[in-house]
């Protein structure tokens, strides 16, 4: 599958001027939620990632998805790999487990997002999961900014990511993307403005 062209096909591999929620500016920009709308579309990448773990053995019980970027991915992943989909929701300085939602001591689970960028929403998830009991078992993505270490990528991890090395994290695709923070950055010295097209604030 050639999940940048998917992306493209979406219209959701933006070209322009983009501040993102690093705070650093960047020339492209992934917008996930414009493949995500289409069903069909996010069941063949989800589909094809469950293939990628049931492959590499990987046991689970249940998908846990940071909110809200990563419901929608975290959803399907769960369907595609017949599991229980459950998502945790942002709280000042972390994330918790609400609307009913509970997980059991030893409970094998893997925490998705749309993508992972430095990994720092996933870690919070995995976080929230293990003070639970439960055990976070891998790590998975549409795709992987390239900051961390995909299974079978071949990106070497980069110091900004912040996912752990001891557990693995499945992803599609490697999307290399220049970032500038805003004083180095050569759009604004041209005299562009950052523009934020993702829900972060």
């Amino acid at each position: 599958m050639n999940v940048e062209q998917v992306y493209k096909d979406a219209n959701a591999l933006l070209e322009g001027h983009f501040l993102l929620a690093s705070g650093n500016h960047s020339k492209r920009y992934l917008q996930s939620a414009k493949v995500l709308e289409y069903p069909q579309k996010a069941a063949e990448l989800t589909d094809a990632l469950a293939k990628m773990i049931r492959e590499a053995d990987i046991e689970v019980d249940t998908v846990c998805a940071p909110a809200l970027g990563g419901v929608l991915a975290g959803y399907e992943l769960a369907r595609s790999l017949g599991v229980r989909s459950i998502f945790v929701e942002k709280k000042e300085g972390g994330m918790e487990l609400r609307r009913g939602f509970e997980v059991s001591p030893g409970e094998k689970i893997i925490i998705c997002e749309d993508i992972i960028t430095t990994g720092g929403s996933a870690l919070k998830a995995a976080q929230t999961i293990e003070a639970l009991g439960a055990e976070v078992v891998a790590f998975a993505s549409l795709a992987n900014r390239g900051f961390c270490k995909r299974e079978g990528g071949k990106n070497e991890v980069k110091p900004e990511c912040k996912l752990p090395q001891d557990i693995p994290l499945f992803s599609l695709a490697d999307f290399t993307f220049e970032m500038y923070t805003p004083e180095e950055c050569p759009m604004c010295k041209a005299g562009s403005k950052a523009i934020k097209p993702g829900s972060k604030e």
